[in-house]
């Protein structure tokens, strides 16, 4: 049972994290002319663009800081998910 549980808590873990690379391999297609509009890029946006819209919000002239903000909260989901998976842990035990 507590295999299950780590294997669990490990999943969404890479899950969180290989968001939050995407998000990086989103932004940093911002500074390469046509990347949007590659077949790479259009798969990226789709995954990315509809959790960053909660964020675009926050710019300051023409930067945004949408992205930084979301690899933030996703941090802390990520932190969230390590204390869960104690707490979890520490009551099967």
């Amino acid at each position: 049972m507590l295999t299950i549980v780590n294997l669990i808590f490990q999943v969404l873990g890479w899950a969180v994290s290989a968001y939050i690379m995407l998000i990086v391999v989103y932004a940093l297609m911002s500074w390469l002319p046509g990347a949007y509009q590659s077949k790479l890029g259009q798969f990226i946006g789709r995954l990315v663009e509809p959790f960053l819209s909660y964020f675009n919000f926050i710019s300051v002239g023409p930067l945004g800081f949408g992205p930084v903000v979301a690899i933030i909260v996703l941090s802390l989901v990520q932190y969230g998910l390590q204390y869960l998976q104690y707490i979890v842990l520490s009551l099967l035990v």
